[in-house]
């Protein structure tokens, strides 16, 4: 799969752009602010319905517009092209269509066009809390498993619902125990389903990671990620069942796949105490890569490979051994920034492979 043509009117920093890609590595090259990032967030938007970095999509309409649009022309293992477009006015709802035919649900276009982003803000993943890891993991498994995305949206209503009764509890009003205990049948079936088939998925991943790093490493270090959850000591059930008044102290819900959490370790050390910068940036990358290397498999095609910056904060070691990774069969259309035209040059001297070079200026493009 790729993305052939892409076209942007008012996103962002962007009044209008039209762009054609190669199939195997594009590259975006401009000063910081020229609008780079916001090239491969259209991309990403084309995938997810959302950008990467602001989840309000009207704050990603262009000063003194009142829309954004986007449009995507992706070829997918010989079929007929696929038209993918989003349409953002201000003050109304987002609308998304695949060849001219609006989306009852967003969710439905979820991992048709599957793609990897690799960005500087992903470091969050490591610094931030476990909602961070938690929703990287849920968007990963959704884009190949849409039961599991549709549990997913079940089981965080029933918790917002169980919730809101332990809120109003606190404030005085009698506890519905009918509703609480449906509401906790409800968390236990779904959550049940969730921890099971995260617990799956990372088993295989875990693997895949190991691989990854060690490639990028070049085998200097050894890291782990571990599954950290409540339910591989009592079921849902049990827990919210002996957590009730605990519940209803704190105003929420305190036990269920929502405390779910990814532990990040290198040498047996916490990541984010011991690990360097480089360190910390080739373990996000080689999470990545285990996401690409695991939904290629899944999908049976090659999902969009997306690296943002990825020059900083790598040695030209790590940053050669990434490029000639991804420039290998077993991985498709890749789309790469840098502020350096020579730096891209330089490392397309040393792997040749075909590529297209795209020079960014105050949200111009023009293809070298």
């Amino acid at each position: 799969m790729h993305l052939q043509k892409l076209s942007v009117t008012n996103f962002k920093n962007y009044s209008e752009a039209t762009l054609q890609f190669s199939d195997k590595i594009n590259c975006f090259i401009g000063d910081n602010g020229a609008g780079k990032t916001n090239l491969l967030d259209a991309i990403h938007y084309l995938s997810f319905c959302k950008s990467y970095f602001n989840p309000i999509d009207t704050q990603n309409i262009r000063h003194n517009q009142d829309f954004f649009s986007l449009h995507g022309t992706y070829l997918k293992n010989g079929d007929s092209p696929d038209l993918v477009s989003c349409i953002q006015r201000s003050e109304q709802r987002k609308v998304f269509k695949i060849n001219q035919k609006e989306y009852e649900r967003l969710a439905d276009h979820i991992g048709l066009f599957p793609l990897v982003m690799v960005s500087p803000y992903d470091r969050d993943l490591i610094n931030e809390g476990s909602e961070v890891r938690r929703r990287y993991l849920d968007g990963v498994i959704s884009q190949f498993d849409k039961q599991y995305l549709d549990d997913l949206i079940r089981y965080n209503k029933a918790l917002l619902s169980r919730n809101s009764l332990l809120k109003q509890a606190s404030e005085g009003k009698a506890l519905n125990h009918s509703l609480i205990e449906l509401l906790d049948m409800q968390l236990a079936d779904y959550g049940q389903k969730i921890h099971e088939k995260r617990a799956g998925f990372l088993e295989a991943f875990s693997t895949v990671f190991q691989k990854y790093f060690a490639f990028i490493s070049e085998g200097k270090e050894s890291v782990t990620l571990h599954y950290s959850s409540q339910l591989f000591s009592r079921s849902l059930g049990e827990l919210l069942a002996v957590s009730l008044d605990k519940d209803r102290s704190a105003r929420f819900t305190t036990q269920g796949i929502h405390k779910d959490d990814l532990e990040f370790r290198i040498s047996g050390f916490p990541l984010k105490k011991f690990g360097s910068q480089g360190q910390q940036k080739s373990f996000v990358i080689a999470i990545k890569l285990a996401q690409f290397d695991y939904t290629r498999d899944v999908k049976g095609f090659k999902p969009v490979l997306l690296f943002d910056d990825i020059f900083d904060k790598l040695d030209d070691k790590r940053v050669h051994q990434i490029i000639r990774l991804v420039s290998e069969n077993s991985f498709g259309q890749v789309f790469l920034s840098d502020t350096q035209r020579s730096r891209i040059e330089k490392l397309f001297e040393e792997v040749n492979i075909e590529h297209r070079i795209f020079f960014i200026c105050e949200g111009k493009v023009e293809p070298l």
